[in-house]
């Protein structure tokens, strides 16, 4: 168990990686959103021990990300459904899928992200909503929310104060 400081969790990439952060969550989700719903789907493709697949699942379950259901009575059999909040997790394991291929790949790609309407190849980037342009390291500088703490305010000046140069324009 990691520790849990108050400036970690009050940051949405700490809550996220509490939720999501162990490696075999990703993968799981990442074949969920490949039609996998069953745990023995889940098991055959990952090769996972079960009781680590129980325990991912369930704290993934936990989290909000799956719903289990009931498609067998007897013996009781459970499919695990992605929540709305878990299809909101698809950018980030396509941004993942890009990256591991822009670095990781020595040989080429050997999975794709394409359109289901025409198969094309896709390429995932992160745009800002009111312009369309990408956000990038050099254009993009974390700032306290409204609802920020005192002591992430403190944590975030800090930062500002050791690292002018990433500072907002006009600060």
């Amino acid at each position: 168990m990691q520790p849990k400081s108050p400036s970690i969790l009050e940051c949405p990439v700490g809550r996220a990686v509490e939720t999501v952060g162990e490696w075999w969550s990703i993968l799981i989700l990442r074949d969920a959103f490949q039609g996998s719903t069953k745990f023995d789907e889940f098991s055959r493709s990952l090769g996972i021990a079960p009781n680590i697949l129980s325990r991912r699942l369930a704290h993934l379950t936990e989290s909000g990300m799956f719903v289990r259901r009931r498609y067998q009575e007897r013996p009781p059999r459970y499919e695990y459904v992605l929540t709305d909040k878990a299809r909101d997790f698809f950018p980030v394991v396509a941004a993942l899928l890009a990256w591991g291929n822009k670095h990781l790949a020595p040989k080429g790609e050997a999975i794709l992200l394409a359109s289901r309407d025409d198969v094309r190849p896709l390429e995932p980037v992160v745009v800002d909503a009111a312009s369309m342009q990408p956000i990038t390291l050099a254009n993009a500088v974390v700032i306290a929310g409204p609802r920020a703490s005192r002591l992430m305010r403190r944590r975030l000046a800090l930062l500002k104060a050791m690292n002018p140069a990433v500072a907002p324009a006009g600060d």
